[in-house]
Formats: C-alpha cells, structure tokens, sequence
C-alpha cells in the first residue's frame, strides 16, 4: 500500500518563543506515533514582525521534515488557504503553535481521514468525552453561545468549529477551500458549513484541551467576525461545489 503524504500546518504571528517549544515536541510526536505517514511540518510565517522568521528557519535545519513558509499579509485563514492549496499531500492538517490540544488525538484526528472514509476531522472541546482544562468562564460560555447560534441556523452536525485542530482530506481541500470568502478566525466555520452543506462527511472527536492564558484571540472582535460570516452565508447563500461528495 503506497504510504499517504501528511502536511501539518502551523500558523503562527510573532511566535519567536512558542516554536522552540512546540516543534521539537510535535516533531518527536510524529516520528513516535505518525510513522505510517510521510509527514511534513509547515511553519506558517503569518506577518511576524519579530524573530519567528529566523527561529523558523532554524528549526527546519535542526528537524527533517520542517518547512517554514512566510506570507507578508495577516489572517489565519489565509495562511491556512495558501498552505493547503500550495500542498499536494493526501491530508493536510493544522494547529494552534501552543499546543493546546493533546497530541493524543492526532492519530485519530488523521486516521478518520486516512481509514475512516471522513473527509474532514476536527478536535473537539464540546462533545462527550472531551476534557477542558483552565479556560475562563468568559471564553466557555461564548464557545457554547456560538456553538448553539451557528448549529441554530444552519442545523448542522457537528458542535466545535473553532478548536484549533483539524484535517482534511485532498479532495475536500480542493473543492472547499477555494469558495471559502473569510481569511480570518471565521475561516473554520465556513469550511465546515460549506462541507456540510455540500455533503462532505465530517469527523468530531474530543479532545484534551488546556487554556493557553497568551492567547491572541480577541474575543468582541472575533465573535463580531463570526456573526457577520454567519449572516453573510445564511441570507447570501451557501456556495455549492462542482465535485460534491455525494
């Protein structure tokens, strides 16, 4: 059986200090656990303005298998769009460069792609079986508001769209990823309508999460990102795929 290719992304802004904290620790995960698969990871220069250029680099000469890339403009989900369209790997994935999620459910997360017939694979913090530790109240209660808003209007399946931890497959990344308008936080969201939408199956599977208290998530202005997208999709319509899944 031909081994299936595997790039995982990390995106990052002003991240001179996580990274050598975060990669030597992904990359040892993977060549313990992650064996089966021709794994790369993809460090995703988002704009920094610091040393995250340089630690990159080192890193990719210290670990086989590390790449970074740099994107001049900001957004998330624009690093996210230009990593996985510029990729020919079976799957992609990404996560946060803190590592809030246990590695634990990597395999998993990539297996359901891999073995499992999903398209798309997220962590999730809000289903049974998921454990969250040291999160605020504040940032609790506004993930299950938005998770209940979005899952109202749309009626979907899944009740995570935010967690920083997913994967996809090829061809769900080729026919998705192009019609998606947010370069943003809202970039997750409508990947996952649009799958959905478009009757792409996708794999929820909890998670071991673990506050990072650094966070650079602004809660007002990501969530006023949010409900725009939300809106835009519900009364502008959500786009359909010329190669849908079923």
């Amino acid at each position: 059986m031909t081994q299936k290719s595997l790039d995982i992304v990390i995106p990052v802004l002003n991240e001179e200090r996580a990274l050598p904290q975060s990669v030597p620790v992904l990359h040892a995960h993977l060549s313990a656990n992650l064996s089966a698969y021709d794994w790369r990871i993809l460090i995703a220069d988002n704009g920094s303005d610091d040393g995250t250029p340089e630690v990159s680099a080192r890193l990719a000469d210290e670990y086989p298998g590390v790449s970074p890339f740099r994107l001049e403009e900001r957004g998330r989900g624009l690093a996210l769009r230009t990593a996985w369209l510029e990729s020919e790997a079976d799957i992609v994935a990404y996560m946060d460069v803190d590592l809030s999620t246990n590695l634990a459910a990597l395999q998993p997360l990539v297996g359901a792609i891999a073995n499992g017939g999903y398209d798309i694979a997220i962590g999730s913090r809000l289903i049974e079986g998921a454990r969250v530790e040291l999160r605020p109240l504040k940032r609790e209660i506004t993930s299950r508001g938005y998770s209940m808003l979005f899952r109202t209007m749309f009626f979907t399946g899944f009740r995570d769209a935010q967690c920083g931890f997913k994967a996809v497959s090829r061809r769900a990344v080729d026919a998705l990823v192009p019609l998606i308008r947010n370069n943003r936080w809202f970039f997750d969201t409508e990947l996952l309508i649009l799958a959905e939408a478009n009757g792409f199956k996708i794999r929820e599977i909890p998670v071991h999460w673990t506050d990072d208290p650094d966070t650079r998530v602004k809660i007002l202005g990501t969530a006023i990102e949010d409900v725009k997208g939300l809106l835009r999709l519900r009364f502008g319509g959500v786009p359909r795929t010329d190669t849908p899944r079923t």
